[in-house]
């Protein structure tokens, strides 16, 4: 095997699984953050996180490619990242922690019972991006509040990120992030010379198991994984003809989210986004090597996972405006696509559009929060709405002669 990864290795598919994960670590990584600070997790509890997430996917993410000879790449839930902004705060870390397993535990459910497909036609894509936008509607918000006290670098970040978005796309957020630290340098943190260089240490929390942490983040987090993450997971991996059965990967990253969960991680998935980076021609020209692509991503995660305890030390002494306006610029995208994929569908548009309205609302009632009544709003709208197919007729036979 390893003469066989040997021969196909190259320094394209290297340079694409650095690119790819520098982008993936730019923007989502920051939204774990917000989302610790926002919790008040520890600076440990923040390293063990960033640890289970990076460890989890790169292992998977190396295992499936190496068994399919595919550019399989794993990320961790950025959708679930977000959901999370809004629904860890308050939860106790151990009843979070129960959820990320329940969630993981679901993801697995439907890899090893083959319902992937069918499952995501009970809840149509368009509710489910619906889902998302409103979850994340919030969180673009915020950019526009941080403005009112910190105007010249929001604003300085906001044009260098939307110029970027037209001549340098895959670094415009990383180019809004430098400028950030720059016009903020006087505000950083300086993070101790130790914790620079520690080693992230896995925490291990005892899941504890509450029915409102279920309801408000296991079924959400289960749900935009598998709809968000895992369907155009393999839409990018058919679109560039690699034909990999939807059951080893859903079932290989819920494994992998069942294990690192008691370790904070909140669900490991199929990357999309960055994918795309790794299974097209820039990987390798020859479509059956750039699997290798996919190896060096795994290899990577590990050394980053290893590395969290310095990549959190650093995240934490960037000041609250600028993490603010990263993580909510890293979220633009996500949110436009998701709008514009909500809306698109004009058969499911109103029950599309009431699922956005309830999600962004943040509703919180007999102690369900608002996504898991946005599900249930825009699902029974869309039953309503659908259109009742007519019974077949039956034949009428002739009367005998």
């Amino acid at each position: 095997m390893w003469q066989t990864l040997r021969r196909d290795a190259a320094p394209s598919a290297l340079l694409a699984a650095a690119l790819a994960l520098l982008v993936g670590f730019s923007g989502p990584f920051l939204i774990i953050v917000h989302a610790a600070q926002s919790a008040g997790l520890s600076q440990g509890q923040l390293a063990s996180w960033v640890w289970a997430v990076s460890i989890g996917s790169g292992a998977a993410g190396l295992w499936l490619s190496l068994r399919w000879k595919t550019p399989v790449i794993a990320a961790w839930s950025t959708p679930g990242a977000a959901l999370l902004l809004a629904g860890l705060p308050g939860v106790p870390y151990p009843e979070a922690v129960g959820a990320f397993l329940a969630a993981a535990a679901i993801v697995t459910l439907v890899g090893v019972s083959g319902l992937f497909d069918r499952l995501m036609a009970l809840f149509p894509p368009a509710l489910a991006a619906a889902l998302l936008a409103g979850i994340l509607f919030h969180f673009v918000g915020e950019v526009v509040a941080e403005a009112t006290g910190h105007l010249g670098l929001v604003l300085a970040m906001a044009a260098l990120f939307f110029i970027g978005r037209r001549w340098f796309p895959r670094w415009a957020l990383l180019a809004a992030i430098a400028a950030g630290a720059v016009l903020s340098a006087g505000e950083l943190h300086a993070p101790a010379a130790a914790s620079l260089h520690a080693i992230a240490a896995p925490l291990f929390t005892w899941p504890a198991w509450s029915w409102s942490a279920f309801v408000n983040l296991a079924l959400p987090l289960a749900l935009l994984a598998l709809t968000s993450q895992f369907l155009p997971g393999m839409a990018v991996l058919r679109a560039f003809g690699y034909e990999v059965p939807a059951r080893s990967p859903v079932t290989a990253l819920g494994l992998a989210s069942m294990l690192t969960a008691p370790f904070g991680g909140h669900g490991v998935t199929l990357a999309a986004i960055i994918a795309a980076i790794c299974t097209g021609p820039e990987a390798h020209p020859d479509r059956s090597r750039r699997y290798v692509a996919g190896v060096f991503c795994g290899l990577i995660y590990i050394v980053m996972g290893v590395m969290g305890g310095a990549l959190a030390a650093l995240a934490l002494a960037l000041p609250k405006p600028l993490l603010v306006t990263a993580a909510g610029l890293a979220l633009f995208g996500t949110l436009a696509s998701s709008l514009g994929a909500a809306l698109a569908d004009a058969e499911h548009r109103e029950s599309a559009l009431l699922t956005f309205v309830v999600a962004a609302s943040g509703v919180s009632f007999a102690g369900l929060g608002a996504p898991l009544w946005a599900m249930l709003a825009g699902g029974l709208l869309c039953r309503l709405l659908s259109p009742v197919k007519p019974a077949p007729e039956k034949a009428v036979e002739a009367p005998a002669r």
